[in-house]
């Protein structure tokens, strides 16, 4: 009885230090983070694009080739394509997956390198919009944490929106609606299921799964 007694003290002593650590680890970590405005204030640079007069297409300039589109013009099966791909959890999860993030690191230490990414998709929007790319621990705490306060002021059709309209998809790019354009020569509606699942593999590694450069990739 006093063993147990004593593993109960120790328990509730290792909860508190964990419980303290992690109050003050986030503490730190989530002072001077950048505010959400961008987020709420979207308004990326778009292609500009020339008709004549019989509504053909003459011309394109853009320093970001993106045709930006609203989420309900976004079709069902592209959007199921990439939750497919990127997060399957998307509904379910509060900004970040602990499950993912922890078999990607069990991956990742077992290969010896980086060979799967734990990151939801509000976690990409967090790092894509708010953070940069560097390669810290630092930066994905910052990142876990920023994603979690996007979920709490956004709605999950709201992050889809911004993360299927800004990502870069490879080929100059940036969003499903520019690649769609780019690689097929169609608009959003016209794509085929096999073509939103092309589209949506290509987040990992545009350049080296591009279709017109890779095809059998």
């Amino acid at each position: 009885m006093r063993i147990l007694s004593i593993m109960l003290k120790i328990l509730t002593s290792l909860t508190l230090f964990a419980v303290t650590c992690l109050t003050i680890g986030y503490l730190y970590f989530s002072s001077n983070l950048p505010n959400l405005t961008k987020l709420a204030d979207y308004q990326p640079p778009l292609a500009s694009r020339i008709f004549n007069t019989q509504g053909e297409l003459l011309a394109e300039y853009a320093d970001e080739h993106r045709l930006l589109t609203p989420f309900n013009e976004i079709p069902k099966k592209l959007i199921d394509a990439f939750l497919s791909a990127e997060d399957q959890q998307f509904y379910e999860h509060p900004g970040f997956n602990p499950a993912r993030i922890a078999s990607a690191a069990l991956a990742n230490i077992s290969a010896g390198h980086k060979v799967q990414g734990g990151s939801t998709i509000t976690q990409q929007v967090a790092k894509n919009f708010l953070l940069t790319s560097e390669k810290s621990y630092v930066r994905k705490i910052k990142e876990i944490i920023l994603a979690y306060r996007i979920e709490q002021s956004f709605s999950k059709d709201d992050i889809l929106y911004l993360y299927l309209n800004q990502i870069y998809l490879g080929r100059g790019s940036y969003g499903v609606a520019s690649a769609a354009w780019r690689y097929f020569g169609k608009t959003l509606d016209e794509l085929t299921l096999s073509e939103c699942a092309m589209l949506a593999g290509l987040p990992k590694a545009p350049s080296k799964y591009a279709p017109h450069i890779h095809p059998k990739a």
